[in-house]
């Protein structure tokens, strides 16, 4: 099977990571990920410790494997994130801001961090915080992501990072773009859409179903989205969310003035809270264009570690010095 150097970092047998879907649940996801080589991930947002304690616990009944627990700027939870050190996960992953105190309190656990980062700025901010993992996020990324596409992005962050392994995130959801990313220096890819639209993720038949009928310009940029979704408590560098089309997404967009978010807000997390969310903000990536069917999230591994052995094997073989005709 495929395997780079971020593997034995992550202790996982391919260099394919599940991306955290912050308050949408995803256990039954992360281990099926994680029990296919990959790395499986939980977000934390909008729930309480006891509540991500009981997720964690059921992970660990799940799988022995490595798994990653996500955290964010918008809001970063104190409680939730002193309760991950002590659970101990093999990393924790952050993204929208690059907190140098975070990291060193998860390193002197002995915990690896992953740092998500859309703009070399936030790169070479990750990179002197000592983050162990890069992921290097284009914009075509579903949820929050900045400007940056994923093919300027990934190499630009590995000319950075020295001996600290990029991962690339952002419009890859095939083996086609796994290989891609190796191509340009990453050692790995972590994907969100294409696992959206897996059977064990827990988002409504209908996000899933929306996903596959998507084409690449149906998943937006949610301007003025800030009216709605939780303040950021760290400072960073943000970007907007990239959404399918919604009734409120569409408001937001054309008459932001018109969503009063006293009654907008209490709806939307009411709805997170009760497992669906996604009538109202379906966080998707543009990778939504290369989405066809929904499938078990191993299958999703298997199929994107083969294709892209496939895709590489064909490149080399193109590639290679020609064998002259016997004279």
């Amino acid at each position: 099977m495929l395997h780079t150097p971020v593997c034995d970092l992550l202790g996982i047998d391919v260099p394919l990571v599940c991306a955290p879907f912050g308050p949408w649940e995803e256990v039954g996801l992360a281990a099926a990920v994680c029990e296919a080589g990959g790395l499986g991930s939980l977000g934390t947002a909008v729930r309480t410790v006891p509540a991500l304690q009981e997720q964690w616990s059921e992970l660990r009944r799940l799988t022995d494997r490595p798994f990653a627990i996500n955290h964010t700027a918008r809001p970063l939870d104190e409680g939730a994130f002193q309760a991950t050190v002590e659970a101990h996960p093999a990393a924790i992953s952050f993204h929208l801001s690059v907190p140098a105190d975070l990291i060193e309190r998860a390193h002197e656990e002995g915990i690896l961090w992953i740092q998500q980062v859309m703009d070399s700025e936030q790169a070479a901010e990750a990179i002197d915080a000592g983050a162990d993992v890069l992921v290097a996020q284009g914009g075509e990324a579903g949820g929050h992501g900045g400007d940056v596409s994923t093919m300027v992005l990934v190499p630009q962050v590995v000319d950075m990072a020295g001996d600290t392994p990029v991962i690339a995130a952002g419009g890859i959801a095939d083996g086609r773009g796994l290989a891609a990313a190796l191509t340009l220096g990453a050692q790995g890819v972590a994907m969100g859409t294409r696992f959206l639209a897996s059977a064990e993720m827990s988002a409504s038949e209908a996000w899933k179903n929306r996903i596959v009928a998507a084409d690449a310009r149906d998943a937006v940029k949610a301007t003025n989205s800030e009216r709605i979704l939780p303040p950021y408590t760290e400072p960073g560098s943000y970007g907007v969310p990239r959404s399918l089309h919604t009734t409120l997404v569409d408001a937001l967009r054309e008459h932001p003035g018109d969503v009063d978010p006293a009654e907008a807000v209490p709806r939307l997390m009411a709805a997170i809270r009760g497992g669906r969310g996604d009538e109202y903000l379906p966080f998707t990536g543009q990778s939504a264009g290369l989405v066809h069917e929904i499938l078990p999230a191993g299958e999703i591994v298997r199929r994107v570690v083969e294709e892209a052995e496939t895709v590489l094997a064909g490149t080399a073989a193109a590639h290679a010095p020609g064998v002259a005709d016997p004279p």
